[in-house]
């Protein structure tokens, strides 16, 4: 009867977590989301404006971007993506009107996270897909997103393979442990306890400093007692 009891409460526990994409990047949202993605605003808006006098293009799809930046940072992600019909026109409109620039390539990213937290999984793993960036920060995190775009719309196995892809590609200790542990949550989820231990035993070791590994140990007790 024990161990149904220590199965049912970790159920719940998983449950809740995935499905609200963890409680951590719940509570933390501002500064895991618009602080990664404010880094992107910071190189995109440069690469826009020191390309823009040789290349007027880049300079319209970065001024055209900062209304949207401005929607966005107030959470109001219709209008960020779609526009307000008179001077914006949304970001997706962005990526699409200035393809090949560093302004719409950035409204990629932007689009994708609104859909994302407009609770359209495709639309945002397709536009997330879509962006590409090399930063050491930026990439991981959208990344990341993808994940929690598969893992929400019920796939979790390729939820699974962007967690670690990520946590591969930013090698840190702020970004990496995060999707390493969601993807040690999310292999409980399916029952792949040993996986969640080798998931949670990387945070343990390669990032004792970080904030998730301040819990863990009782994560990898939890996934060990539930292999047996």
């Amino acid at each position: 009867m024990a161990t149904k009891g220590k199965n049912t409460d970790a159920e719940l526990e998983v449950g809740e977590i995935v499905s609200k994409t963890e409680h951590f990047i719940e509570k933390n949202q501002k500064q895991i989301i618009y602080g990664i993605i404010g880094v992107a605003v910071v190189v995109g808006l440069y690469l826009g404006f020191h390309y823009g006098y040789s290349e007027p293009r880049e300079k319209t799809a970065s001024i055209a971007l900062f209304k949207g930046e401005q929607y966005f940072a107030k959470d109001s992600f219709a209008l960020a993506l779609n526009g307000n019909g008179a001077d914006y026109a949304g970001f997706e409109s962005i990526a699409k009107e200035y393809g090949g620039t560093s302004a719409g390539n950035l409204a990629k990213a932007y689009a994708g996270i609104c859909y994302f937290k407009q609770g359209d999984n495709d639309k945002a793993i397709d536009l997330l897909k879509s962006f590409s960036s090399k930063d050491q920060m930026v990439s991981p995190a959208v990344t990341g997103m993808i994940g929690d775009a598969y893992v929400n719309a019920g796939k979790v196995k390729e939820g699974i393979s962007y967690f670690e892809q990520a946590a591969s590609k930013a090698n840190n200790k702020l970004i990496s442990p995060i999707y390493l542990k969601k993807a040690g949550v999310a292999y409980e989820s399916l029952k792949q306890y040993k996986d969640a231990v080798k998931a949670y035993t990387t945070i343990k070791e390669a990032y004792a400093s970080s904030t998730e590994a301040s819990d863990i140990d009782k994560y990898i007790v939890r996934a060990s007692e539930l292999s047996k």
